[in-house]
């Protein structure tokens, strides 16, 4: 009998919230831009990836906040928080986190590229050759681009798209007071390298520059006041798909609204006009009291710029080559046995030469695939448009719902469709995330299916980022399995009952309740129940439950959860069996590992889900068992690595913050040990 502690019975006891345990996450990012041990450029980058994730945050997460109570919403959530308390807390967290980040790039960092002799300069601290090259480019390059909007009863206050960073201007004439915006724009770099000395890397914004150069703009007028601001919008979708006869169109139709969409955060120069700053809050429709000053450049993701010019390679992270594998005849090579590639360690390489393959092979009949994020040079997108010139069936599931990646997603779908692919924008309120491929091949025995599944996207770009496991087969009970899938996803259909493969809306979260069941009843019987998971994020509360119901039964459980986690770990009476350890490093850890001891003889599996909400009812996800002892071996020998690996590991506490775990004289980074071993 489970006997549950009922002194924790609030949800903000047994719980972290999901937004805040995001945050502590981007906490762990700018951790490691504080980091003297990683490479400077590479300090550099993860600032740039703390602004953008924040950024993301707010078009998403605070935005649905502000729509709950617009809506007049006003209960709790599964951890205990009602809209108003929550989006309080979360901007306090931000601000704060902000300020951190502002203290690290401008006390530390900066300080450190100046000492490297990399330079981001303001206008004042330029040399006379400087100016020279910076009133070169203004002249020719940004006067003609740089467009000043005036705001009177003629012109409405413009349309800024969502993080766009402009300059509002105060203006007089002839006793009258006017406002003016100048956008910054967005289709040149935000960085122009200078003339400098030998070994000497000199930058300036495009904004000071601009800033320097306001007057030209607005000749006859008297500027009283300026100052940056940024806005950041709104970029959840509102319409309700399954009231919708074209998903398309109607995904289309909701980025267009995002221009307009309504204004989430106000970032402004601590140095600003009062007036003006009146006027601008008035013209963006955002009230002045959660409006963010800044004491800084406004937004840092420019610092990608820095970092993708390669200027010092010796301030970045040591190149590395994936390792490579190469097959004569890749169908065979898949006969032969079931193989995996390890992503970054080893290379994307064979995923992208059975594509080319089946397009170009006169005995494959088919081919079918999910695309969730594809590069933006695509080498499988190209595969598929060859594939279809080829005369082969080919159907392809993009789901143009993927966030921020809708617009290029829809561009995928109409050259796809107009080679002859047949396409699938994906299903209404239902987003399409399984990573998978189904190549059917005629062969003198008859009809072989060729299977390629996946934790992460078909993307070359990312793959030499994100760790992930791509896993390729030939057996056949899988190959129905993904066949089964397909036809539900393309057509009216029920899968019949899995052979080798669960899917979630229908089965996964039941799935993984009773593999927990069974490790709780070994740990009864035998005292061996054990759970060993490698996840992004954990955070379905249903599934938390589970897992604090077979700790309290005494199951030994290690988790690797690198963003979210809504569990805490450690608590007498409700988690003291559990430990969560999260790691940030050089590659994105995306991999989804699932172990189960199963009384000795273990189960291992592999997922394109993690154990959140939307992955459990929101989505199609794969969850694939493992039975190549060879391969089940290796997955258990990666987790075990990552949890020795304490470099790059910090403890989730039971007073729900991170700590770095203790670092002794042979402990490893067990990522830089992969690269070493080429993932194996």
């Amino acid at each position: 009998m489970d006997n549950a502690p009922e002194k924790i019975s609030d949800p903000k006891e047994k719980f972290i919230h999901r937004d805040i345990s995001w945050l502590l996450f981007n906490e762990r990012v700018l951790e490691e831009a504080e980091d003297r041990n990683n490479p400077l450029l590479e300090r550099v980058k993860f600032l740039a990836i703390f602004a953008n994730n924040l950024d993301e945050f707010f078009m998403v997460r605070v935005a649905g906040l502000r729509r709950l109570l617009d809506s007049g919403f006003n209960q709790k959530d599964n951890f205990g928080y009602y809209p108003q308390e929550l989006l309080e807390e979360v901007k306090s967290r931000s601000d704060v986190l902000l300020a951190r980040f502002y203290q690290t790039f401008q006390n530390d960092i900066q300080k450190d590229l100046e000492k490297n002799k990399i330079f981001i300069k303001k206008y004042a601290q330029l040399n006379a050759e400087q100016k020279k090259a910076v009133q070169r480019y203004f002249d020719v390059t940004l006067y003609p681009i740089v467009t000043p909007m005036a705001v009177d009863q003629g012109h409405p206050f413009p349309v800024l798209h969502s993080k766009t960073t402009a300059f509002g201007v105060y203006l007089n004439r002839a006793n009258e007071h006017f406002l003016a915006i100048i956008p910054v724009p967005k289709s040149i770099p935000r960085l122009l390298r200078l003339p400098s000395e030998k070994d000497e890397f000199c930058f300036i914004l495009i904004d000071d520059i601009i800033r320097e150069n306001l007057e030209i703009f607005f000749r006859g007028y008297t500027i009283l006041g300026s100052f940056a601001f940024r806005i950041i919008r709104d970029s959840e979708f509102s319409g309700q798909e399954e009231y919708t006869s074209n998903l398309l169109t109607a995904i289309a139709d909701e980025i267009k609204k995002r221009p307009k969409a309504r204004v989430v955060s106000l970032q402004v120069e601590k140095n600003h006009h009062p007036e003006l700053l009146t006027l601008l809050y008035k013209g963006v429709d955002f009230p002045q009291e959660p409006i963010t000053f800044i004491d800084g450049d406004l937004d840092m993701t420019y610092l990608f710029e820095l970092v993708s010019q390669n200027i010092k390679p010796a301030l970045l992270f040591k190149s590395f080559v994936p390792a490579e594998k190469t097959y004569e005849d890749i169908f065979e090579a898949i006969k032969e046995g079931d193989f995996i590639v390890h992503l970054p360690y080893q290379s994307f390489q064979p995923t992208i030469d059975l594509l080319r393959s089946a397009a170009r092979d006169k005995n494959v009949l088919a081919i079918k695939m999910t695309l969730y994020r594809a590069d933006e040079d695509s080498a499988i997108i190209k595969a598929l448009i060859e594939a279809a010139k080829n005369k082969k069936q080919v159907t392809v599931l993009v789901e143009i719902k993927a966030r921020f990646d809708e617009e290029k997603n829809i561009t995928w779908t109409k050259e796809l469709e107009s080679v002859g692919c047949h396409v699938i924008y994906g299903l209404s309120g239902i987003k399409i995330h399984s990573k998978m491929t189904l190549i059917v091949r005629k062969e003198e025995s008859g009809i072989q299916r060729y299977v390629h599944l996946s934790t992460g996207n078909y993307n070359e770009k990312t793959a030499r980022i994100y760790t992930d496991i791509g896993y390729f087969t030939a057996n056949e009970d899988t190959a129905k399995d993904v066949a089964d899938i397909f036809n539900v996803i393309t057509g009216y259909s029920l899968p019949s009952r899995w052979r080798r493969i669960v899917s979630s809306p229908r089965d996964l979260r039941e799935y993984f309740f009773e593999l927990i069941d069974k490790e709780i009843a070994f740990q009864k019987k035998y005292k061996t129940g054990f759970i060993f998971a490698k996840m992004n994020s954990l955070e379905d509360v249903k599934l938390i439950e589970k897992l604090y119901e077979a700790s309290r039964a005494g199951v030994k459980i290690q988790l690797i959860v690198r963003g979210i986690c809504c569990l805490v770990p450690n608590v007498e009476g409700l988690s003291e069996n559990i430990e969560v350890r999260s790691i940030v490093g050089r590659f994105l850890e995306h991999s989804r590992l699932y172990y189960f001891h199963n009384n000795g003889t273990y189960r291992t599996f592999i997922s394109s889900a993690d154990w959140m909400r939307r992955n459990f009812d929101n989505r199609v996800e794969l969850l694939f068992e493992i039975y190549n002892d060879k391969i089940k071996e290796h997955f258990k020998n990666i987790l075990e690595r990552y949890w020795a690996g304490q470099i790059k590991s910090r403890i989730l506490t039971s007073k729900r913050n991170y700590l770095h775990t203790p670092v002794y004289q042979n402990d490893v980074n067990a990522q830089e040990d992969l690269i070493k071993s080429h993932g194996l």
